[in-house]
């Protein structure tokens, strides 16, 4: 696995795909809970006005560098990060991945009937996927409980978690050691994208990172959200320039 650079003082791991997958391999072959979190700007600057979110980015067994802004944080820092490891591509990796090497995936969370519905599309792409379960469910902690008794019940090695961010990473974080699933991931809109129920910006736009401004064009209450990524672009040249002093 790749050295963790620091930006902002969330930890970022310098991996590729191809790493990420091995990665998650060494987590299934030693057992155990791991949590994996795709951090890109937006998560840099929650962490910096919530503590319980920094602790469990800094805790995280692997971060991932999801975001063209923070390749250019890390170039701006003199650390820089190979590639980006984007969660909706890594999600479908993941997948075919697990096809091929029998490990069980649990999808949880999304709106109703989308877990199952990408799934379903996952299955057909790779019929050798096993689908341990499927649930709704909620990321509030009244409902831990079912969720807890039915993810444990299947004993995935994968669980993907769609509830967004950050709730679905305090939900990992609060549950990881009673669920002591292999490899945890929060996989944000991922599973829309796969069940067709939202759209991913075009390739060409996520070359030359406007996949935000698209993703802003159609979900456009997104927009105070949004606001994270200037303050992030503020920040890290703070930053830079402290670091040159």
């Amino acid at each position: 696995m790749g050295k963790a650079i620091t930006l902002l003082r969330v930890p970022v791991h310098d991996v590729t795909y191809a790493e990420t997958l091995i990665a998650i391999g060494q987590f299934i072959a030693e057992g155990g809970a791991h949590q994996l979190c795709t951090v890109n700007p937006e998560f840099v600057m929650a962490a910096q006005e919530d503590a319980d979110f920094m602790a469990i980015l800094r805790n995280a067994d692997l971060c991932v560098p999801d975001g063209i802004g923070l390749l250019w944080a890390a170039r701006m820092l003199r650390q820089p990060l190979r590639e980006r490891v984007a969660g909706s591509d890594l999600a479908p990796m993941i997948a075919a991945e697990a096809a091929s090497r029998q490990w069980r995936v649990f999808f949880l969370g999304a709106g109703e009937g989308v877990a199952a519905k990408a799934a379903s599309i996952l299955k057909a792409r790779h019929p050798e996927l096993i689908v341990a379960g499927v649930w709704a469910g909620s990321p509030h902690p009244n409902d831990d409980e079912a969720a807890i008794e039915k993810i444990c019940a299947a004993g995935p090695h994968i669980l993907f978690a769609a509830y967004g961010a950050p709730a679905q990473d305090k939900w990992i974080a609060r549950n990881r050691d009673r669920l002591n699933v292999p490899v945890m991931m929060g996989v944000g809109g991922s599973l829309d994208f796969i069940a067709g129920t939202a759209t991913r910006a075009p390739r060409w736009m996520q070359r030359i990172g406007l996949e935000w401004l698209h993703r802003l064009a159609h979900q456009p209450w997104r927009w105070k959200r949004m606001l994270a990524l200037p303050r992030f672009a503020v920040a890290v040249a703070r930053e830079s320039v402290i670091s040159d002093r």
